[in-house]
């Protein structure tokens, strides 16, 4: 191809970031020049990682990283897509063995006067900056300006990006210009005419970068003459041909703050480039503006087949012929608009007229998948990395767990291997405060096989690797030293608790003696029963989870112990003279515990808890039974406490249904106030306690509850409402629905609300049967042996029991296998 004439002077290109128009239009200008020598706007300690764009394994979108040595923290992106002008640029001088090199300010300077600015602004007192900003940074003084958007509203449009979308997206499909260079021409015309009103337009930092640029680019004319080609925003373009002198612009670089700094590639995401905030591109379309330039032959054509093509994935019918009709009407929409080609707007409305029936639901389905997309990028594996993203990287391929940009749930099975691996990598990220998996309730909210996790890779986790690499080399050495570290600067017992949990989980067998001696210090320095209560569920969880990953929680073991121990002997007294708020939080408290003595003695029977040496399983379940029946009968202690202690007990069966219908009398007699007999039937039958199946099931004490109720005095009645409709509401529509029924039908003849004791002899409550009745019960066993995948045979030996024990047995044993 022959040279195009050129003027004199370097060839400067203005161009939007991430825009498919510009990009297009680059390649047409460098294809018509052929330059000698590429500059991109750019950090140039990123020069050397360049050669790396043309390598197979790259695949954008990908972002330059940036990141201080001595603060990782101190991050910066430079995110480039496969539509972004400068891509493009550096792919073309790669491809044509022309130099190509980045003249923008170093990133050594940028990351030290953003570290300056937010130690300014903490000084002021005032906010600092996000340290999420951009590469450019933030700015100071006035709002920065969109010159887009100043273009756009000149113009009469009052959409900035329909506006780009008809000057310069379209352009290609309308028709391209004689000359290459009469667009950026154009472009660098309008510039100008705003930088002289706006100045630097509210960014600051423009002229140290400019100054900068030019410096780089009087550089490359004198080793390249004129034939050199500048792709940068069209932003600076008036600013690299004004006509500076090289003193004033060294002048201007003259005591720039400065910081070690690090560089890689990284992948980025579709989603990231959409963000207006961070480290976002803000570009609102990246899915669209990629297939615009990946598809300039029939664009629109092509945009409603791949929609067709989703929305069929999702079992929407979508045919042929709506794709032809979306196309028509995307077409007619754009001549109505006056606009020269069908933009997203138009092709957005009409896919919800003609495919989506007029509703925005699938529509959003669109919005995410297509228009913004889920695109995550790739690297090569010779990309620079700090050693932990390395051996993080090496795990991931070896325990295929892929990084993916889109949300997905992960359910491992902890019995098996991988599974397990699995587990402990995500455990130990999480240490280090990696934030890639989220720890989710599975299908078993108790079980100790099974995680469910819900995982998401986002280019920011690449900063919290690097931060992370200053604790260690790997992930197990680097978790290792931080849980050293918290545990060392850790000020509260559940904090540390915490973390020997978490070193648990995590499976950090140097760090977890460490976490041990902290938690044994400060469990016998704490004597806060609150502290105590709030520790313990942690450690019981630890333990259960210790015995199936085969750990020695032996020393864990004695500490939970002792806790459980002063937890008893404390907690009777913390319980009294608490107002509302600290009764609902010692309910919570009495809960936990609660659970944590059994996972505590469960262990115990399994060989692996505090007391496998020691004394007998049942002896700390009997103290802590006996500290709920000590709760119980104090009139002191708070009412939403004393009913909550009364239903574990006869959750438990270690109190009969009589007593516990003798304390729910006692507790709703005339002489109780009513807020204080509303906070025990809160405690009783409140919130997720089954409380709800529990009075469907008992009419005595639903008529216990009902007598009381329909006795409040009507000038006490508003006060315990918002109680009592907290302590309801909380039921099921279901439950709440059969209460009121059985409330509606009324007590049975010498039912609960006549005696208060519940059915008189030879009668029984409303609603229910004298006794079981086996015909209709056993018309549900062959469906129940189906589901448990038993035997159609209850006893082909004829030893078992016959009837419903019989039955009974013969299910048990199957589901205490399951576990």
């Amino acid at each position: 191809m022959t040279r195009a004439p050129r003027p004199a002077g370097p060839l400067l290109l203005g161009v939007r970031h991430h825009g498919p128009g510009s990009a297009r239009a680059v390649r047409a200008a460098l294809d018509a020049a052929r330059p000698r020598a590429v500059l991109v706007e750019g950090p140039p300690e990123a020069d050397a990682l360049l050669p790396l764009a043309a390598d197979e394994g790259m695949r954008p979108p990908v972002a330059l990283l940036a990141h201080a040595v001595d603060d990782p923290g101190q991050a910066a992106f430079w995110p480039l897509a496969a539509f972004s002008p400068e891509w493009v640029a550096i792919r073309w001088a790669l491809e044509h063995g022309a130099p190509v090199r980045f003249i923008d300010l170093p990133a050594a300077n940028s990351l030290a006067m953003t570290r300056a600015e937010e130690n300014e602004a903490d000084e002021d007192g005032e906010c600092a900056p996000d340290a999420d900003a951009d590469a450019e940074g933030p700015a100071a003084g006035p709002a920065p300006i969109d010159p887009v958007a100043v273009l756009a509203e000149a113009a009469g449009y009052d959409d900035p990006e329909r506006w780009w979308e008809d000057v310069v997206e379209h352009r290609a499909q309308g028709g391209e210009a004689v000359d290459p260079r009469a667009p950026f021409a154009a472009l660098a015309e309008a510039m100008t005419a705003l930088r002289e009103v706006y100045g630097d337009g509210g960014h600051p930092r423009d002229a140290v970068r400019e100054a900068h640029m030019r410096i780089q680019l009087r550089k490359a004319g004198k080793e390249f003459g004129d034939e050199v080609a500048v792709v940068c925003g069209a932003w600076h373009v008036p600013a690299l041909g004004a006509g500076t002198t090289l003193a004033a612009d060294r002048a201007l670089l003259k005591g720039l703050p400065k910081v070690k700094a690090e560089l890689t590639w990284v992948p980025w995401s579709h989603r990231r480039l959409a963000r207006h905030s961070g480290y976002g591109a803000g570009i609102d379309s990246p899915g669209w503006y990629g297939h615009l330039f990946d598809a300039a032959d029939r664009p629109v054509e092509r945009w409603m087949t791949k929609v067709a093509g989703l929305l069929r994935d999702e079992d929407r019918f979508v045919s042929s012929a709506h794709v032809i009709e979306a196309v028509r009407l995307a077409g007619t929409l754009a001549a109505l608009r006056g606009r020269p080609f069908p933009g997203l707007g138009e092709t957005t409305d009409a896919i919800r007229a003609v495919m989506c029936e007029g509703s925005d639901v699938p529509l959003a389905l669109v919005q995410d998948r297509l228009i913004v997309g889920e695109t995550l990028g790739q690297v090569p594996d010779t990309a620079p990395a700090v050693p932990l993203q390395r051996d993080l990287t090496r795990q991931q391929r070896t325990l295929r767990l892929k990084p993916e940009a889109q949300e997905r749930e992960l359910e491992l099975d902890l019995r098996k291997d991988n599974d397990a691996a699995r587990s402990r990598l995500l455990h130990r990220l999480r240490v280090l405060a990696v934030g890639w998996g989220e720890p989710t309730e599975g299908r078993a909210g108790t079980g100790t096989f099974r995680e469910s996790w819900r995982l998401r890779w986002e280019p920011e986790l690449y900063v919290q690797v690097a931060e992370a690499g200053t604790w260690g080399t790997t992930v197990l050495s680097a978790a290792t030293a931080r849980a050293g570290s918290r545990a060392a600067s850790a000020t509260t017992l559940a904090e540390v608790t915490a973390l020997a949990e978490q070193c648990l989980l995590a499976e950090l067998p140097d760090a977890l003696p460490v976490v041990m001696r902290a938690l044994a210090d400060r469990a016998a320095l704490d004597a806060d029963v609150g502290h105590l209560a709030d520790a313990l569920p942690a450690l019981a969880r630890t333990l259960r989870y210790g015995d199936v990953r085969s750990t020695d929680t032996a020393a864990l073991g004695e500490v939970a112990a002792g806790l459980a121990e002063r937890i008893c002997v404390a907690l009777p007294p913390a319980c009294t003279g608490l107002d509302a708020d600290g009764a609902g939080e010692m309910r919570g408290r009495v809960d936990g515990v609660h659970t944590a003595i059994g996972l505590l003695t469960g262990a115990v029977r399994s060989g692996a808890g505090p007391y496998a040496d020691g004394p007998d399983a049942d002896g700390l379940r009997e103290r802590w039974t006996a500290v709920l029946h000590r709760l119980t009968a104090r009139d002191t202690v708070a009412g939403v406490v004393r009913g909550r202690a009364t239903r574990l007990l006869l959750d438990d069966g270690r109190l009969a249904e009589d007593d516990a219908a003798r304390l729910m009398g006692l507790a709703l007699s005339p002489g109780t106030p009513p807020a204080d007999a509303a906070a025990w039937i809160e405690g009783f039958v409140g919130g997720a306690a089954g409380g709800g199946m529990l009075l469907v099931h008992d009419e005595r004490l639903l008529g216990l509850v009902d007598a009381w109720l329909t006795g409040v005095p009507a000038d006490l009645f508003a006060d315990v409402l918002p109680l009592l409709r907290r302590t309801f509401s909380a039921y099921e529509a279901g439950v709440r629905r059969t209460l009121g029924e059985l409330v509606r039908r009324g007590p049975a003849a010498g039912g609960p609300a006549a005696t208060g004791a519940g059915p008189a002899p030879g009668t029984t409550a409303s609603g229910f049967g004298p006794g079981l009745d086996e015909a209709r019960a056993g018309a549900v066993e062959p469906v129940l042996r189906l589901l448990l995948g038993l035997h159609n045979d209850p006893d082909p030996d004829g030893d078992a029991p016959s009837g419903p024990a019989g039955r009974a047995a013969n299910v048990e044993e199957p589901l205490g296998a399951t576990g």
